[in-house]
């Protein structure tokens, strides 16, 4: 018997949703007896059927998959004319599913998008899943959250996702203790803190009285260079996200201590400070699938 999606259901891959045009009202027993013993081709999980501006949803078993064509076996109607939406979004890659979820009609059960390409795919009852990307601004945007979201664009078997960005700010690290003088781990993290300021990667020819805003690694590079720890505030991402110890989110964030490859702990993926977009890739896959 065939079941009610999950939420978040949709074709995929897109080729296994057919769509067909009907000269009938798209009553139940209407489509059912339409599609009583008719060839659907081979990959076909789902029909949308159109008649005038009213559009169904259909699942349905095939008496095999091995043919071109094979006779339904079983259809069930998941959703009529009112629950069904029919969106035209021409810039929608109905591949994908956050971009689906963003184009669906929030008032309709299930929404079928005509998308780029003239390309139709449809989801059912979507639902984004939110995953917190912990990571340090300035710059802003930050390249980790940059890059889930580029991850989030073309990586078709994620589920629909929602970035949000959990800032670790300079300027407000910076604020909470003020000093006469600051060292930070490199320019990117931003030069406006009121007061003077020094980076780390240049490796300064003098060590001067500053506070250093850093984490572990650059502790480690100051020793190095200096032969001692300077005071130090911590803007770790990783470890921001370990002390709110908070158990029931998918955290995305970054840690220099790893060089590459992925780490997960629970909710929380962790790439490299430099991670590619492989690594942001896997570390939410790793969360989401």
């Amino acid at each position: 018997m065939i079941e009610l999606p999950a939420r978040n259901t949709r074709a995929h891959p897109y080729r296994s949703l057919s769509i067909q045009e009907v000269g009938f009202t798209l009553t139940e027993r209407a489509i059912l007896d339409h599609l009583d013993g008719r060839e659907v081709y081979r990959r076909t999980d789902f029909l949308v059927l159109r008649s005038g501006a009213d559009t169904a949803l259909v699942a349905v078993r095939k008496a095999s998959p091995e043919p071109l064509f094979s006779p339904v076996v079983e259809a069930r109607v998941l959703a009529g004319p009112d629950e069904v939406a029919w969106v035209e979004s021409p810039q929608t890659d109905v591949g994908n599913a956050t971009a689906l979820a963003a184009a669906a009609d929030p008032a309709a059960r299930a929404s079928v998008v005509l998308g780029r390409f003239q390309h139709v795919n449809f989801i059912w009852e979507p639902t984004t899943i939110p995953v917190r990307v912990t990571e340090v601004v300035p710059p802003l945007p930050p390249k980790l959250l940059a890059q889930a979201d580029q991850v989030v664009a073309f990586d078709e078997d994620l589920p629909p996702v929602d970035l949000v960005l959990d800032a670790v700010r300079v300027h407000d690290l910076a604020a909470s203790h003020p000093a006469e003088r600051y060292l930070l781990p490199c320019r990117g993290s931003g030069t406006d803190l009121g007061a003077p300021v020094a980076f780390l990667d240049t490796r300064p020819a003098r060590r001067e009285d500053w506070l250093m805003i850093g984490c572990e690694r650059s502790l480690q590079f100051h020793r190095h260079f200096y032969g001692d720890e300077p005071e130090r505030v911590d803007l770790c991402p990783r470890a921001r996200v370990e002390a709110a110890a908070v158990t029931d989110e998918r955290v995305l964030t970054k840690c220099c201590l790893i060089e590459r490859g992925l780490e997960v702990n629970g909710g929380m993926a962790v790439v490299p400070w430099g991670a590619n977009l492989d690594e942001v890739r896997e570390g939410l896959r790793k969360l989401l699938l």
